[in-house]
């Protein structure tokens, strides 16, 4: 849980946005890859929302090796999966 807490809190100072939640998270050879959600810019209603989720990289000390932003959102929408896996 500690290593949450740094990645979090290091996204935070790195970006100046505060990590909402953790969405994925597990051990590498390297250290430790996480999905974090990011409140972007806040709207009115709150289900109009822009969010982000970026991949955080850690090493095996819990030192943030780099990150990078992979989806933007409406914090009102779902995620668009086809059935079937296809």
């Amino acid at each position: 849980m500690e290593v949450l807490r740094q990645a979090r809190g290091q996204l935070a100072e790195l970006t100046g946005m505060e990590a909402e939640s953790v969405s994925s998270f597990e051990q590498t050879e390297e250290g430790w890859a996480l999905e974090v959600e990011v409140l972007e810019l806040e709207r009115v209603p709150d289900t109009m929302s822009l969010m982000a989720s970026y991949q955080v990289e850690l090493d095996s000390d819990g030192q943030l090796t780099g990150y990078r932003r992979v989806r933007r959102y409406e914090r009102g929408r779902s995620d668009a999966r086809r059935s079937g896996g296809r």
